[in-house]
């Protein structure tokens, strides 16, 4: 019973330092943008038909998508997003599992920004 008590906390408390969360990305400013390591997970060929400024493009659909992130540190806050939502909910999920501490989904994707802005 002690054994499965002190599981119970350990989950509890990994699952509490874990921030992920998401956000429309209609409500995103560019300064916080600016502040955050800004991911674009879409193809390539999606990223250069036009994306957010400052966006660092992993392709979700790369075999060595999650080592891509390697070189961010799993304390930095980390926003993803790709064309309405789906892809980046599924990167923030994996990333969430990698042990990144703050991963935010921007929902909505690069259709409902670029609607936004026209």
């Amino acid at each position: 019973m002690k054994y499965y008590s002190s599981f119970f906390i350990l989950l509890l408390l990994n699952l509490a330092c874990a921030q992920s969360s998401s956000k429309p990305i209609t409500e995103v400013s560019q300064n916080e943008l600016n502040s955050v390591i800004l991911v674009d997970v879409r193809t390539s060929e999606e990223y250069k038909a036009g994306h957010l400024e400052n966006a660092k493009n992993i392709n979700w659909y790369d075999q060595d998508f999650a080592e891509q992130f390697e070189s961010i540190s799993k304390d930095e806050t980390i926003y993803v997003y790709c064309k309405k939502g789906g892809r980046s909910a599924k990167a923030q999920q994996l990333l969430d599992s990698l042990g990144y501490k703050k991963v935010v989904n921007l929902e909505g994707g690069y259709d409902a920004w670029s609607t936004q802005k026209k």
